[in-house]
């Protein structure tokens, strides 16, 4: 099971008419601990931005899984709730929160349900909600490329 820290990053952007201004934008990095978190983030944005930047935190995010289609770059907050079975015979309530890059909402609460159509338990998707999440940066091993979605 991976791990998802959320980093928020300072850094200035070109407006329309080409004055700078500050912005603090969120991401999202796979990672081991708060260390890993800090060198990746550290890595991916210093590849992505011209100039300084500054890592304003570093937190633990409830996220459990995300699914990146190639044709949109928004992320949509899903929360998906799901029951199963105890040893003693009661019903244990299980909330996890996942991202899905869409269009729009409709699109992602669509798209949630296709990526999750081979659990074997049934689920309701009780929330969705545009995420201020910029981008996702996953581990990538050398050895085995992931493949995304289309």
């Amino acid at each position: 099971m991976k791990t998802w820290f959320k980093a928020r990053v300072k850094y200035m952007i070109e407006d329309e008419v080409g004055r700078l201004k500050s912005v603090v934008h969120q991401y999202l990095v796979d990672a081991v601990s708060f260390t890993e978190a800090e060198e990746r983030i550290y890595a991916e944005m210093g590849e992505r931005v011209r100039g300084e930047f500054l890592i304003k935190g570093i937190t633990k995010s409830k996220i459990v899984d995300l699914f990146k289609y190639e044709d949109s770059d928004i992320w949509h907050l899903c929360r998906v709730v799901y029951y199963v079975a105890e040893e003693s015979g009661k019903e244990k309530k299980i909330t996890n929160d996942m991202l899905v890059t869409a269009q729009n909402v409709k699109q992602a609460y669509d798209r949630i349900f296709e990526s999750l159509n081979n659990m074997m338990v049934s689920f309701q998707v009780t929330k969705v909600e545009e995420s201020p999440i910029v981008e996702a940066f996953d581990y990538q091993s050398e050895e085995a490329p992931e493949t995304e979605k289309q």
